[in-house]
């Protein structure tokens, strides 16, 4: 985690001191803001206005801890809340180190988790004050966070968080649950809002949340000079036709041959998706039944490129096959996963 800390005052720079001790033995980065007139060794001033200094500070962070009145902290962040998905973690903390407000992100951004823990290292008290914390009920995008899971809609999310106040919310996995539901859900397949857990499209409640894991691997081939976009076109094709969300890849596999073919590594980074690649013997020592060509061993050495690319990194089951277009082939498997709630 990066951390900003501000501090205003001596007290207020003792305690973001003790602040910055308790990041660093927990291994997190943490840079320490003070005015100019408190500039001492290894702190950076703050130039007024506050909410322009932190501007930047608001987008590169992953916490914002002000040891500081909550009014001074809300003015400072304003003007740069957009999006409780992106936004970081807000937290304020008394200068006596009393009391750790979360302000912002408290769930997904993890600002609730963040206050507990240094006030559990500062012998303060966390003031936590969204519903399900209060109430002792499941937090669904906390959760979700937590697991990198990707949230499908942030208003069904809400209406999740609605609903488990009011009682038991119905759960569907495509994979096996260990351990016990937390309060707030019980396993069903209807009703007016549920939570889903898989890869694939479907909504089988009035209001579907899926949360979906990055469990699914891509493997890829493809000819010299093959453009992104027939690549892209390709992957897209083949996800749709099974159901696979977008959101479920975790990486995608090819033969080192390919690790520096331009098209490929432009469809890569325009998804977000890291690119691994193998050499001819590693994808030899996949197991399974593949689709061979006797083409594609003579030029790399091994009868199948993408099918044992989805498998090589980790995929367990092999579920889309080898398919082919313009000097493209794509195959997918899905690694294995378990769902936990506890630990």
């Amino acid at each position: 985690m990066r951390a900003a800390v501000f501090a205003f005052s001596r007290q207020g720079l003792r305690t973001a001191r003790r602040v910055r001790a308790a990041l660093a033995e927990a291994g997190d980065g943490c840079r320490l803001f003070a005015p100019e007139r408190l500039a001492e060794e290894g702190l950076e001033a703050i130039s007024p206005p506050l909410a322009d200094f932190t501007a930047p500070l608001f987008r590169e962070m992953d916490a914002l801890i002000f040891i500081s009145s909550c009014g001074i902290a809300v003015r400072a962040i304003a003007p740069h809340v957009r999006d409780k998905r992106t936004d970081p973690a807000v937290v304020a903390a008394d200068e006596r180190a009393r009391f750790v407000i979360p302000l912002l992100s408290g769930h997904i951004g993890g600002a609730n988790a963040l206050a507990e823990r240094l006030a559990e290292a500062l012998g303060a008290a966390a003031a936590v004050t969204t519903a399900t914390d209060v109430n002792g009920r499941f937090s669904v995008d906390a959760w979700a966070a937590e697991r990198g899971l990707a949230i499908s809609d942030m208003q069904a999310a809400k209406a999740v968080s609605a609903a488990i106040l009011e009682g038991p919310v119905p759960l569907m996995s495509d994979f096996p649950v260990a351990g016990g539901l937390p309060p707030g859900l019980t396993y069903g397949e209807t009703g007016p809002v549920g939570v889903r857990l898989s890869c694939r499209r479907g909504s089988p409640f009035a209001r579907t949340l899926t949360l979906t894991p990055r469990v699914v691997r891509l493997g890829i081939g493809c000819r010299r000079g093959a453009e992104a976009g027939a690549i892209g076109r390709l992957a897209d094709q083949v996800l749709q036709e099974h159901d696979i969300l977008p959101a479920a890849v975790r990486a995608v596999g090819t033969i080192d041959l390919k690790k520096d073919e331009p098209g490929l590594l432009a469809f890569c980074r325009e998804r977000g998706w890291p690119l691994e690649w193998y050499t001819a013997e590693e994808l030899r020592q996949v197991s399974g039944t593949f689709t061979p060509s006797e083409f594609v061993r003579r030029v790399t050495g091994v009868d199948n490129v993408c099918e044992r690319a989805a498998l090589a990194g980790g995929g367990e089951t092999l579920i889309i096959k080898k398919t082919a277009r313009d000097g493209v082939t794509v195959a997918a498997a899905v690694e294995k996963y378990e769902v936990r709630f506890n630990g």
